[in-house]
């Protein structure tokens, strides 16, 4: 059967939503016919709307009228603005118990010494302070493929994934408080990564961000090699004794084998970037339905990206196994209102043009789908950025909406494997966890087959259901976990994208 033009998402809304593009004068509802063209992915009205009153999608408020809205218009930021509205936080209330499966998926992973396991081997390479980005990615460039010659320097060592340098902006030229704390918490995270065999710290030497204050506050010693720029008498020397470094520890890193492990060791980053408006309609909730496969076989889910929780998060404290859980979300929600303010910026301001142009109108909108990646399982921990992630489950961890430094943290949290959703088309990476992208619409994923792993537009195309589509993206995780490639790391994705928070005053 051909599916219908429009989806409609709950019996309570006032709209729907456009399957593809809708010439006026097409019926979409009883009584109802555009009387506007409505652009694949945007919402049309099937109800007046006074001034003023809520706009709702999912059964919840996406917005308020900014004029008066007629049955078979297009419904968009020319007609619907921001409002306030009473939420009800119910702490709790929607706790039930999440049964695990009596015998839990595996996958091929590779053990630690310590017990911890990894889903990839890299040998990394961390910077203090942009000063030694140059030369921490001259070291790494030593050991990077050809793809033009097909030359491997890695050749001998094919358990090892790579070789790679994760380098940022900052480090110097900072307060040494916050801003400090959250950059040291997020490369220390980094260096105790579980995909990492061995890791090196470069420095210059004089920066903000000294080597030996990181190592202590982070309890890295004996974790990781460090060398400063300086001390050593400059560049050349460096990356000698940085390729030195690379190569004493391969052969150990190549040591590694998989072997079959629970799906309890996944932890699973969960992102959406250049979102659209079928973003919650299809693939966020199908990787929900995903989260809460694995979440069942015992293992652990990481949403982020605050700014786009805000508006949703009564939805969410509902899930949370306490109140202290709760409270902490609702705490981040007062801070960024606060910190958005102090910035002359708002909240609203978070949907971006390509998020707009998708169809989504206002950042309640864009939460609200945005949640969905999380499925429908129990809060049970709120973690400040890059803090490491030590309960199974469903975690959130505050992080910008910014998904580069997003996933950086969450990645410093401990997760080793990321989904990412998008409906624009998002080119992404981030190692050392391998990166599955999430296509929300058919059309995008024909257009950008080769950065895309799997089409979640079939759901709208009415191919398959949010839960068999989930069930494939799980599978696919298990797949991934076990050193099967993403689209991502076949262009060799996920260095550039490492991008730690940064707050405070540019000194």
């Amino acid at each position: 059967m051909t599916p219908a033009p429009v989806i409609r998402l709950h019996p309570d809304d006032g709209v729907l939503i456009a399957r593809s593009s809708l010439p006026p004068g097409m019926v979409v509802a009883d009584g109802v016919t555009t009387v506007e063209r409505i652009p694949a992915g945007h919402k049309v009205a099937i109800k007046p709307i006074a001034v003023g009153e809520p706009v709702r999608r999912y059964g919840q408020i996406i917005g308020f009228a900014t004029t008066p809205i007629l049955p078979g218009q297009h419904v968009h930021t020319q007609n619907c603005g921001m409002g306030d509205f009473a939420k009800d936080y119910a702490f709790g209330v929607d706790v039930t118990p999440t049964p695990n499966f009596d015998l839990p998926a595996t996958f091929d992973g590779i053990r630690r010494p310590d017990g911890r396991i990894a889903t990839r081997n890299y040998i990394g390479i961390l910077t203090s302070v942009n000063c030694s980005a140059h030369v921490a990615g001259m070291v790494a460039d030593v050991f990077k493929k050809n793809p033009f010659t097909g030359d491997n320097p890695l050749a001998d060592f094919p358990n090892v994934d790579g070789v790679v340098a994760l380098t940022h902006k900052t480090g110097c030229g900072m307060t040494q408080d916050e801003p400090l704390t959250i950059l040291r918490r997020t490369l220390g995270g980094y260096a105790r990564h579980v995909n990492f065999s061995a890791v090196v710290v470069l420095g210059l030497g004089c920066e903000v961000n000294q080597i030996g204050g990181l190592m202590k506050e982070q309890k890295l010693a004996g974790r990781l090699r460090e060398l400063e720029i300086q001390e050593i008498g400059g560049t050349r020397k460096t990356v000698e004794a940085g390729v030195a470094f690379v190569r004493e520890a391969l052969a150990d890193a190549n040591k590694v084998k998989r072997e079959p492990v629970s799906a309890s060791e996944l932890t699973v980053a969960l992102q959406c970037g250049g979102s659209d408006g079928y973003s919650g309609v299809s693939a966020n909730p199908a990787l929900g339905a995903a989260s809460d496969l694995l979440v069942r076989h015992g293992g652990t889910v990481i949403l982020s990206e605050t700014p786009e929780t805000y508006g949703a998060e009564h939805l969410l404290t509902r899930r949370a196994v306490s109140r202290e859980v709760g409270e902490k979300l609702v705490s981040l929600m007062r801070w960024w209102e606060e910190y958005t303010e102090r910035e002359g910026a708002e909240m609203n301001a978070n949907p971006s043009p390509g998020n707009k142009a998708g169809g989504l109108t206002t950042i309640l909108e864009k939460s609200l789908g945005a949640m969905a990646k999380a499925g429908s399982t129990n809060l049970v921990d709120v973690l400040n950025y890059a803090e490491p992630v030590t309960k199974k489950g469903f975690v959130f961890m505050d992080t910008p909406g910014y998904d580069p430094v997003a996933a950086t943290g969450q990645v410093a949290g401990g997760a080793n494997l990321v989904c990412f959703t998008t409906g624009r088309g998002s080119v992404f990476g981030c190692k050392p966890a391998p990166s599955i992208k999430l296509a929300t619409n058919s059309p995008m994923y024909k257009r950008m087959e080769d950065d895309m792993d799997v089409n979640c537009g079939t759901i709208l195309d009415g191919e398959e259901t949010v839960q068999q589509c989930g069930q494939r993206i799980f599978d696919l995780m298990l797949k991934t976990a076990s050193g099967q490639p993403t689209k991502s790391e076949s262009f060799d994705f996920g260095g550039a994208e490492f991008a730690p928070w940064v707050l405070g005053a540019t000194m």
